[in-house]
Formats: structure tokens, C-alpha cells, sequence
């Protein structure tokens, strides 16, 4: 007998967003720990740079007011990688069509492919905060703006990588995504310093740059400091996660270089 699917097909969508949590788990040395290493490799490269001496940014020693820039970093770029590249290689491997088929309506396949980003960023980042609370004490004055932000980035880069993954046909072009998008961003958002110490000029194209304003709310919810508006911080996360949702709506509704 056809099943009857309702106005949301529960099944459909939980069965994507298994299959894509599935997919990050089954290699989880490759999704999970790698990324917590590389993570500890940059922690261990700045501590040894400092030798031993005690830097502050504002009252924040420098390695307390690294650390959430750090697992932002990790956390973000994970949940982007792991929706750009199923995408990807569904499409390389010309088994997209097994995703596009069932009746399944693009709010459900995003939800599916966004979900399954959000928990492998959010997966990674719980992972690399416990190393990291391992050599450096963290504290959490703030825990809401710790859990809105941390949501708010892992789904705004889940949705990049998303969009980025249906522009692209082939692996290089998601390569070129992260390389000229993704990077540039995170580096210049404040992840590694304090954007009050930037020229003015400077100090202006990092106010432009979203990626700013989660690491900067992200840092706040550990150190209580922070360089930017935090109600400006929340409205621009909103909007751009807005933004990213509508366009990936719009790629999926229209079939833009997913179907024939």
C-alpha cells in the first residue's frame, strides 16, 4: 500500500538527517578527532610562541581569550565541510537523483542537510572544548550567548556549505569556496586577537564580516569581554542565517544545477 507522507514527511526527514549524521560518525577519527588535533596543534603553536609569559587582552590572559576563537574555528568549518561535501559527492558520483527523488519538499531537505552539519560543528566543538579546558581553565559567565552562538554559527556555516555545495560541480570549486570565503573570514573575524588593536580602516571590514560577530558573542559567553555590539552581534547572526535559509530554499525549489 503507498504510504501516506502528511504535510511533513517525518520519515523522509529524519532518514536524511540519520544518513548525514551517520556519514561524519562511521569516520569519526577523520571528522571528529582530526579536527580536535589540528586544533591543539594552533593552541600549542601560540602557547609556545608566548613562551610562558602571561599576555593580556583587556583582563583576559591571551591563551583564556584564545581558546573560544579556537573551537569556534573548529566548530564552524566542520559544519560547513560536512554539508558542501555530501553534497558534492552526490553529485560527482551521480547519486543525487536518490535524494531529489522521494517526496520530500526543500524545506525538509534542508533541514535534513542542515541538521546533520549542525550536529557534526556542535559534535566537534563539545570535543575540542574538553581538550582544551584539559591545559587552559574556562570559565562560562555567560552560558547563553555560548548555546545561541554556537547554534547560530554551526547552522550559518551548514547553510554556506550547503549553498556552496549545489553552485558547485566538481571538487575544486568547493575547495575554491573555502579557500577564497570560508578562510579569508574566519582569519579576519578576531579569532586569533583583538579587533580594538586593529587600524580603523581595518577595524571597519572586520565590523562587515559576520564571522566577527559569533566569535566575538561566542567569547563573550567564556570571558565576558567583548569588542563589538552584542544586540547588533544577535541581529546580524539572525539575518544572515535568514539570508543563507531563503537562498537555499530558492536553489532547492528552482532545482538550480541539481536537476537537468
Amino acid at each position: 500500500m503507498p504510504r501516506a507522507v502528511g504535510s511533513v514527511n517525518w520519515i523522509g526527514l529524519w532518514t536524511l538527517y540519520a544518513r548525514e549524521v551517520r556519514r561524519f560518525v562511521k569516520v569519526h577519527q577523520q571528522t571528529v578527532w582530526a579536527p580536535v588535533v589540528t586544533t591543539l596543534l594552533f593552541y600549542a603553536v601560540f602557547a609556545l610562541a608566548l613562551g610562558g609569559a602571561v599576555r593580556m587582552v583587556g583582563d583576559v590572559p591571551y591563551m583564556e581569550f584564545l581558546a573560544p576563537g579556537l573551537i569556534m574555528m573548529a566548530m564552524t568549518q566542520n559544519a560547513f565541510a560536512n554539508t558542501s561535501s555530501s553534497v558534492v559527492i552526490a553529485k560527482v558520483q551521480g547519486n543525487i537523483v536518490d535524494i531529489l527523488m522521494p517526496p520530500m519538499a526543500p524545506v525538509e531537505l534542508a533541514l535534513g542537510f542542515v541538521g546533520g552539519g549542525v550536529t557534526r560543528g556542535l559534535c566537534v566543538g563539545f570535543v575540542t572544548g574538553l581538550a582544551i579546558w584539559a591545559f587552559t581553565p574556562l570559565h562560562m559567565p555567560h552560558p547563553g550567548f555560548v548555546i545561541f552562538h554556537a547554534l547560530m554559527a554551526s547552522m550559518l556555516l551548514s547553510l554556506l556549505g550547503l549553498a556552496g555545495g549545489i553552485w558547485s560541480e566538481k571538487f575544486d570549486h568547493i575547495a575554491a569556496v573555502t579557500n577564497f570565503v570560508v578562510t579569508p573570514l574566519a582569519f579576519l573575524s578576531g579569532t586569533f586577537y583583538s579587533v580594538a588593536s586593529l587600524p580603523p580602516v581595518f577595524w571597519w571590514i572586520a565590523h562587515f564580516d559576520p564571522f566577527f560577530y559569533m566569535i566575538d558573542g561566542f567569547r563573550y559567553g567564556f570571558t565576558g569581554q567583548s569588542d563589538g555590539t552584542l544586540a547588533l552581534g544577535v541581529v546580524v547572526m539572525l539575518a544572515t542565517n535568514g539570508f543563507l535559509w531563503w537562498l537555499v530554499l530558492r536553489m532547492l525549489r528552482t532545482g538550480y544545477k541539481l536537476k537537468a
